[in-house]
């Protein structure tokens, strides 16, 4: 029996069927590589959905995490300690928002989020604004709140009812939001670029529109920035580029560069609203979490991981480009940064399939988009070296479109 093998039939008896797993076993990385129980190596496209920003293995965030362990892990959030401050000063610094809720993942702090916006309008005395606005495409994830703002009725109706109060707009329509709005929403959601939904950036028109709307009415705006933060698209955050103006951001993923840590960033005005005992977490913000997150943190505010992913990301997005002009299958490329998603003719499994056979590991959303999330640390020669792969594959895959 094969390592594969052996694996697999311990998962299929013990583990919850919720995932359908890919057939490798990986045991070990190094940078962009992965390599399997074979020993045969891959070039990460995906890096754990956009968590592992500094690659894996990185050195500094093993000696980091290996040093806090051997400290402190865990005193609970009854008592100060030193690296949440730390951790969050950081992150004000990059948002230009002005307080922080740790959590363990990008779901939970979207969850912290729609709460927030409701404990505000509890507090101000208008306590009939409970409802949210959510754009079509939409994905914040599979808890109930979260769920109740994500758009695919594939994720949302096994699960229904789900929080009553939750409208949806086309994001290509700006009318709509404006008519969506009213005085009973308490905010609105959106991911500044969309990633479970195909990796569609919100176009400036929206994003206008939606600074408009929250001047006029003062609804909220809460920035979903799970995958889009914290330099993935070449920025620290997507809302930024668009000039956007949230009150909430919710953030996880590539915090902790592997290690769990999520965050609700959170304005002043929203801030003064809350009161102890409104949210809480007894995971989140622990000190390992934390110290991971100020290794990763630090190579965005002092380190020069911006500056390098704005140039790879140029290169990134010229490749792409260059085989979407040579390969009739790819209908369009689009993204900013190290966020890339290509859309296809097809359906895009089998291009995720071909290059995985091939050591190169990409994966599908929204039906035909391969979406490429690498490492923030990953340079032009491995583009390249992907780009040649996605090449063949690609070349491969549209000898099957029909005329």
């Amino acid at each position: 029996m094969s390592r594969l093998d052996d694996v697999r039939a311990v998962e299929v008896q013990h583990i919850l069927g919720t995932y359908r797993r890919q057939p490798v076993v990986f045991v070990r990385g190094d940078g962009v590589r992965l390599y399997d129980a074979d020993g045969k190596e891959y070039l990460d496209l995906l890096s754990g959905i956009g968590v592992a920003a500094k690659g894996h293995a990185d050195p500094e965030l093993a000696v980091a995490i290996a040093e806090q362990a051997a400290t402190l892990m865990h005193v609970s959030n009854l008592y100060y300690h030193p690296l949440q401050g730390e951790a969050a000063r950081r992150l004000t610094a990059l948002s230009g928002l002005d307080r922080v809720f740790f959590c363990n993942s990008g779901e939970e702090a979207v969850e912290a989020c729609l709460k927030f916006a409701r404990r505000y309008w509890y507090t101000s005395g208008e306590r009939q604004r409970t409802e949210f606005v959510a754009l079509e495409g939409a994905f914040s994830g599979r808890t109930f709140g979260a769920l109740s703002v994500t758009h695919d009725p594939h994720y949302r109706e096994p699960f229904a009812p789900l929080l009553a109060g939750v409208t949806f707009v086309d994001p290509n329509d700006p009318a709509a939001l404006r008519a969506a709005v009213t005085d009973r929403t308490a905010a609105i959601i959106a991911e500044p670029m969309q990633g479970e939904g195909g990796i569609r950036p919100m176009s400036p028109a929206f994003a206008d529109a939606l600074n408009d709307v929250c001047r006029r009415t003062g609804v909220l705006y809460i920035a979903d920035e799970v995958q889009t933060g914290l330099g993935r698209t070449g920025v620290p955050f997507y809302f930024q580029a668009l000039g956007l103006q949230p009150d909430l951001v919710s953030v996880g993923k590539a915090l902790g560069g592997g290690v769990p840590i999520g965050a609700a960033l959170v304005s002043d005005r929203v801030a003064k609203a809350i009161s102890p005992g409104d949210h809480g977490s007894t995971y989140g913000g622990n000190l390992l979490a934390c110290r991971a997150a100020i290794v990763v943190l630090d190579q965005l505010t002092t380190g020069n991981l911006l500056e390098h992913v704005n140039t790879v990301g140029a290169h990134f997005e010229r490749r792409l480009r260059a085989l979407a002009l040579r390969h009739p299958v790819v209908v369009e490329v689009r993204g900013a940064g190290l966020m890339r998603g290509m859309e296809l003719r097809v359906d895009a499994m089998p291009v995720v399939d071909a290059a995985r056979d091939r050591g190169l590991l990409v994966n599908r959303t929204d039906e035909k988009v391969v979406r490429m999330l690498p490492p923030l640390t990953i340079t032009t020669a491995d583009i390249d070296r992907a780009a040649d792969i996605l090449d063949i594959v690609l070349a491969q895959v549209g000898t099957e479109v029909p005329a």
